[in-house]
């Protein structure tokens, strides 16, 4: 497996990583709270910790919603999480131009689901020399993931990581291949679960998605179970009023629960399988 590394550790390397923060960066505050309250939790139960929120959600169900801070404002806010913390970020691109800018920030590149496909995205993201995450298409097989490694590679990625969130069943439904994990992991890249996406009811609840928070903690067992790179949390102080996602925003005040229960199974899921 091609592993990468970044803020002086290794992904894909045996140590699982999670990516955690709010699904929009609504404030400085906001994300200083989650990042103090993150990384000691994941320090003290032996995970590695990326900081994840979002400048902008382009996707949104509704054009009355929310898109976020915007870029200057949400880079700034990284930035200063960066430095404070001395924590890697990540956070998502929509457009070829946000690559360069965001990866002056950024130490991984996300890649939106719904834009996995988008040639001159990927391209741009793979030119900045910083690992980029693809959120696989909820409309993608497992093996259909190859092509994305395939154009990453063509591109020069210096490394590439392939997110799970979930396949569309239906109208408002989604269902996780578990079996897909280890698919997308045979073609030599880390491989990520998005836990808090993947319990997601997309356009379910009228002009928002909505969601079944209590699906995430059996996903999650179940992705490390299976044997996962990297696990993908959206946290929040305060979920129901959370600005993005607020059904399915794992509660912050439950994070410790959560993994601790992750670092009970990944003790006993062999190595080669993470």
């Amino acid at each position: 497996m091609k592993t990468f590394r970044v803020g002086g550790f290794e992904v894909g390397a045996g140590q699982l990583c999670v990516i955690a923060g709010p699904c929009l960066a609504e404030s400085e505050d906001l994300c200083m709270q989650v990042a103090s309250h993150m990384k000691p939790l994941c320090e003290e139960l032996g995970f590695t910790y990326v900081f994840k929120a979002s400048f902008d959600k382009a996707n949104r169900t509704s054009a009355g919603t929310s898109r976020g801070a915007g870029m200057e404002e949400g880079l700034r806010i990284l930035s200063t999480v960066k430095s404070r913390f001395g924590l890697p970020t990540t956070t998502d691109i929509h457009l070829p131009d946000q690559a360069a800018p965001v990866a002056e920030v950024a130490d991984i590149l996300q890649i939106p689901a719904f834009l996995c496909r988008q040639s001159d995205l990927l391209e741009a993201a793979a030119l900045t020399g910083k690992p980029v995450n693809v959120k696989k298409g909820q409309f993608l097989a497992p093996w259909d993931t190859k092509n994305i490694v395939d154009k990453l590679s063509s591109f020069g990625a210096r490394a590439a990581m392939l997110t799970e969130r979930g396949t569309s069943f239906g109208y408002n439904t989604l269902v996780v291949d578990m079996p897909g994990l280890e698919t997308m992991r045979s073609f030599g890249v880390p491989v990520c679960f998005d836990a808090t996406h993947s319990a997601q009811r997309p356009g379910g609840a009228g002009a928002s998605s909505g969601g079944n928070r209590d699906a995430i903690s059996a996903l999650t067992r179940a992705a490390v179970a299976v044997g996962i790179d990297a696990l993908f949390l959206e946290v929040h102080p305060d979920p129901a009023n959370a600005l993005s996602d607020a059904a399915t925003q794992w509660p912050l005040d439950r994070a410790r629960e959560l993994l601790e229960s992750v670092a009970r199974l990944v003790s006993s899921v062999p190595a080669g399988s993470r």
